[in-house]
């Protein structure tokens, strides 16, 4: 039930989440720091892992070149991290002013982040530090980036579970992309895809490094040849996120009412998605 629980979480706060790295005002708030869209995403996200190597930022977000991870990594750095953190908010502050409205200050917010901030204190964060580092950090005054503070922490508590997943699968970064973009034979199951060239765009890998993973994936039985999931394969997806979700279940055991919290934060991340700020979705007609 807690793991039903963990995937409903997930797929219910992602988009309240994402909004930091897709709004109208990202672009312009990292300029105003110094940095590019790299700097801006890279020093917004790892900052509270402090002043640390890239190669460190790079091993907790996996899936991403370590060429890229370096760039951003070393704009924020030379900005300050502070610098660029509070560029991504100004940022995520406007977007989320847009799409609250005058529920921007409802009391409700704070009556959900104190009921998931009970999961987030008595979580284990042994063999997670990513999630470790955003729980440490200091929280913000406001309830609606105190929301997207604590979907900080519970997404990166289920991306570290996610790792360890990979990495039991023996799945190399770009192997871990391909397959996760891979037809699956069951198309009922509800995926979040990105597509090849947005992956490639993005996590700063090339059109060969994508070949050689595919291939890589063909010869372990994991992909046909027509590039789809095979029975193995799907196997194998279906098991990481099983291990993903049971991973992250533990936390929100711990939180109060879980289900019902869930069901008082969906108005809030509705209002984000008829923004149409994300990839894929449209502006809801005002009124």
């Amino acid at each position: 039930m807690s793991s039903e629980l963990a995937r409903a979480a997930y797929e219910t706060l992602e988009p309240y989440h994402v909004l930091a790295y897709f709004n109208p005002y990202a672009a312009q708030a990292a300029r105003g720091a110094g940095l590019d869209d790299l700097g801006l995403y890279f020093g917004g996200r790892a900052a509270p892992l402090g002043r640390c190597p890239s190669a460190v930022v790079a091993a907790s977000f996996v899936n991403f070149s370590p060429a890229y991870v370096n760039h951003g990594w070393s704009q924020a750095l030379s900005v300050g991290l502070p610098n660029a953190e509070a560029a991504r908010t100004l940022a995520l502050d406007r977007a989320l002013r847009d799409a609250l409205g005058e529920t921007v200050a409802a009391a409700e917010l704070r009556e959900i982040v104190s009921a998931v901030r009970v999961g987030i204190i008595e979580a284990e964060y042994a063999g997670r530090p990513l999630a470790a580092a955003w729980a440490a950090h200091p929280w913000p005054d406001e309830p609606h980036l105190q929301l997207w503070h604590a979907t900080a922490v519970l997404r990166e508590y289920r991306g570290d579970g996610h790792v360890a997943a990979l990495l039991l699968a023996g799945l190399a970064p770009v192997e871990a992309l391909v397959l996760h973009e891979a037809e699956h034979p069951n198309a009922a199951i509800r995926r979040r895809t990105m597509g090849k060239r947005r992956l490639l765009l993005t996590r700063g890998w090339s059109e060969e490094d994508w070949e050689s993973a595919a291939e890589s994936l063909r010869r372990k039985g994991i992909l046909d040849t027509s590039g789809a999931m095979t029975a193995h394969g799907a196997a194998l997806y279906d098991r990481m996120e099983t291990q993903t979700d049971a991973a992250a279940a533990s936390l929100w055991a711990a939180v109060p009412d879980a289900a019902e919290t869930l069901r008082r934060v969906r108005p809030f991340v509705k209002a984000v998605i008829d923004t149409g700020y994300l990839p894929g979705t449209t502006a809801r007609p005002a009124g």
